[in-house]
């Protein structure tokens, strides 16, 4: 689920109203993701997997790539650790790892993002181990991963966030790494537009209800879900993190528009949030 959701609605229901509310999904947010990832997949694919890569790991629309930042730490260290990617969508990120002799697992939700990924590693040459699973239930032993990592995934699609922070401190080991991206926070407030109208602000940042697209018949079709700075770092902390490391990456020059996030946009306001957090202990 790298970059935000994809543009259309392939094999689901029409949309009938979209907007902000006080409580979405709820407890049944994962089987909307599930749903909305599943029947956009492939196209999802072909509008942006030039820009995330085969194998390639990139933090976010603005083209921040790992190679560069090294915000999971160095690759030799990496190496010789064990890496979990959670909301991997097509595992782009894991196998740029995995080409670079990192022991990494992938997994996803939406069984449509994992057989686009199976796809990848026939085409690619370079096999990821992919497990479907929630984030909030994983399916793995306590404290068997050094660094866990999400690129756009699970944080911006769940309601209680702070499940995941748990469930990602519960797999990893002590000391271990922590580290995701996710929607700025600040973006919030403005139109997600890639024009001008996109650097009006028009909502109030500490408006904290989510964004959801609904059914004609009122079912959820798809939801995404806003956090200020101050309660991302409060979620991780209330789990057991140290948060170490905050990057907001700039537009990177050349770099294509992705939906509302644009070059206009991003020479002047902050599109992507990454946090690196170090379980305490």
């Amino acid at each position: 689920m790298n970059g935000g959701p994809p543009d259309g609605d392939v094999g689901l229901p029409a949309l009938g109203a979209a907007g902000y509310e006080d409580s979405p999904a709820g407890a049944g947010a994962a089987g909307v993701a599930r749903t909305w990832w599943d029947a956009n997949a492939d196209e999802y694919q072909a509008e942006h997997g030039d820009a995330l890569g085969d194998a390639d790991f990139v933090w976010g629309p603005e083209g921040l790539r790992e190679a560069d930042a090294h915000l999971l730490g160095d690759l030799d260290d990496l190496a010789r650790s064990r890496v979990l990617e959670v909301g991997a969508g097509a595992a782009q990120c894991s196998r740029w790892l995995r080409g670079r002799g990192v022991d990494v697992v992938a997994t996803d939700l939406s069984g449509g993002m994992l057989a686009t990924g199976r796809a990848l590693d026939t085409a690619t040459g370079v096999a990821v181990p992919l497990v479907q699973a929630d984030a909030r239930a994983l399916p793995f032993a306590n404290a068997s991963f050094d660094v866990v990592f999400t690129s756009y995934g699970v944080i911006p699609f769940v309601p209680d966030a702070r499940t995941v922070h748990r469930e990602v401190a519960r797999v990893l080991r002590p000391g271990g790494r922590w580290v995701f991206s996710t929607s700025h926070p600040v973006r919030w407030a403005f139109p997600d537009d890639p024009g001008p109208d996109g650097l009006v602000a028009t909502r109030s940042y500490f408006d904290a209800r989510a964004y959801v697209e609904r059914a004609e018949d009122g079912s959820p079709l798809y939801a995404e879900f806003h956090r200020t700075l101050a309660t991302h770092v409060a979620d991780v902390v209330a789990c057991g993190f140290v948060v170490d490391a905050l990057t907001e990456p700039e537009w990177s020059p050349g770099r294509g528009t992705w939906g509302g996030w644009s070059a206009l946009r991003g020479a002047v306001l902050p599109g992507t949030l990454v946090l690196g957090c170090r379980l305490a202990g």
